[in-house]
């Protein structure tokens, strides 16, 4: 049972945060999950899930809407800067934010923790453990383009909500399984949603 931390920031994507976080808990391992206010006003905004900031009552919220077992997932406050995923010490096996607004990635990406995300984030790097980072945003200007090759070189991967059609897909949720099943390979979990390639 490993540990891994979940980030999930302003940007647009709910979707694509809740599969990854039920990956992370499905797949056996625990899940440390810290959201920012605009964060929680996309959750509620495209999930209709009204987290409220209270890690107890968002956990409650989590576990009965997406079916996870209690042990298997953890509400952090986002404004717990003495948390155990603000430390190096604690160990982790890495961390995604997903989505990734644009204001965090450069944050990230310029050494500026301003809240518990950006300093989990900063302690991955330091540690040199996974980074995945989910930019959902379009177009992106030079600035965001700068802020993804600094984390890139620092370690990160960027890995942009941009789903692919080669495996045609029925719905929506297929769309969303594609990113989220690749975002969980980065982390080094096996998703049964993860679809190859075969050639044509």
């Amino acid at each position: 049972m490993n540990k891994y931390i979940l980030g999930i920031s302003g940007g647009s994507g709910a979707l694509y945060s809740l599969a990854v976080l039920k990956g992370i808990c499905d797949s056996g391992n625990i899940c440390y999950l810290t959201t920012s206010e605009p964060g929680r006003r996309v959750l509620s905004l495209e999930a209709s899930l009204n987290l409220t900031g209270n890690p107890d009552s968002d956990k409650k919220i989590l576990k009965d809407n997406l079916s996870i077992d209690d042990e298997k997932l953890e509400v952090v406050d986002e404004n717990d800067v003495g948390a155990n995923i603000a430390s190096g010490s604690f160990r982790t096996k890495g961390m995604a934010i997903v989505p990734c607004s644009t204001g965090t990635l450069g944050s990230i990406a310029n050494g500026i923790s301003r809240g518990l995300i950006e300093r989990a984030a900063d302690v991955c790097l330091k540690e040199r453990r996974a980074l995945i980072v989910v930019p959902r945003e379009t177009p992106y200007s030079l600035i965001h383009l700068e802020n993804m090759t600094k984390l890139t070189k620092a370690g990160a991967i960027v890995l942009p909500a941009s789903p692919g059609f080669y495996n045609l897909p029925k719905n929506i949720d297929e769309l969303v399984n594609m990113v989220s099943s690749r975002v969980l390979e980065k982390l080094g979990i096996v998703s049964s949603n993860l679809k190859e390639w075969k050639g044509t």
